[in-house]
């Protein structure tokens, strides 16, 4: 949590995104139906309508500001509220401005443009309230909590880590650096825009297993494949985005805005818990960057990349199948 050397409101704006359409190379405008975008998972899928082709989207936005930011003994003036869409891995930034639906009123609405050649991937959606506060202007008032995630490359308004599965020969695969993995079952790749496992197929029967749909011992054995898999793919990306923070100067680490900002706001629970996830980046960060603590840590990411593969629940679950197994064939 920052702290701020004036006043500020102290709850957070509330952001939906009311509307979505695409503009189409023909000229054309299509608009996009509600299953573009998912308000529980604060997510935008540009893909749902299956044009890879498409040139700009408008999202039509409604952004609500908390109680008392129009107060007449207010400490700032000149309120503005902007939108403001950011991509981590081109590097753009694109704002529009909010206006008040009527007097008295505490929503604001507007629409945002975005072109697609600007971006690759995911980029992140925020509302931020600036204003004049002791005479220095574009000061931060209040801001959403949580920004939207606007995927320009995705069918399916997922907020979560999404994976790229892709299956090679690793001894004879066309990407050569995979050959010094060619006695791994699987490496896990972070740097890429979608983090992606290679499997390797090299490896008598894993491609059967991971594709096996039967409800047997095999089934079983394959979710706890799979549920490895995940660990090490959780474990992966986690330390991919702690490795690769930005820090503001004076005021420490900042959460990213694409896949990576997901991860670490997902795990961090569990890696420090019971602080707020702010807090728990700032320790994180310290033990990484310090010189001591981090060692000592890895027990926690190992646990809370687990849990999120729910390794527990699928070793449980093999277990119990071979004992039934067993028994069935002691009869």
């Amino acid at each position: 949590m920052k702290i701020y050397p004036y006043k500020r409101l102290n709850r957070p704006i509330t952001l939906r995104v009311t509307s979505v359409s695409l503009h189409l190379p023909d000229g054309t405008r299509e608009q996009l139906d509600t299953s573009a975008y998912s308000t529980q998972q604060q997510t935008v899928a540009l893909q749902v309508a299956g044009h890879d082709d498409w040139v700009s989207a408008t999202l039509t936005l409604s952004a609500t500001l908390p109680p008392g930011f129009d107060d007449p003994d207010a400490a700032w003036s000149d309120l503005q509220v902007l939108a403001v869409l950011t991509d981590g891995e081109t590097n753009v930034r694109t704002s529009t401005g909010l206006t008040r639906d009527a007097e008295g009123t505490r929503d604001w609405s507007g629409s945002l443009k975005l072109f697609s050649d600007d971006h690759l991937g995911r980029a992140s959606l925020a509302v931020h309230a600036v204003g004049i506060v002791d005479g220095v202007p574009g000061r931060s008032i209040a801001e959403t909590d949580r920004s939207w995630i606007v995927d320009t490359v995705s069918n399916e308004p997922v907020r979560g880590l999404q994976l790229k599965v892709e299956e090679f020969s690793f001894t004879r695969s066309t990407k050569e650096w995979l050959r010094a993995y060619a006695d791994a079952p699987w490496i896990v790749d972070t740097s890429a825009r979608v983090p992606t496992v290679f499997v390797n197929t090299d490896v008598d029967g894993i491609d059967g297993l991971l594709k096996s749909s039967g409800s047997g011992v095999e089934s079983k054995l394959r979710d706890l494949l799979v549920a490895q898999m995940a660990t090490d793919v959780w474990t992966a990306v986690f330390h991919g985005a702690i490795g690769d923070l930005e820090v503001e100067p004076g005021a420490g680490p900042v959460f990213p805005t694409d896949w990576q900002g997901e991860v670490l706001r997902e795990m961090l629970p569990d890696v420090v818990p019971g602080v707020h996830v702010e807090e728990a980046l700032r320790q994180v960060h310290r033990r990484r960057t310090g010189e001591s603590g981090w060692t000592e840590l890895q027990t926690r990411i190992h646990y809370a990349a687990i849990r999120r593969a729910e390794a527990s629940r699928a070793l449980g679950f093999a277990i119990r199948r071979l004992e039934q197994a067993n028994r069935e064939s002691e009869k």
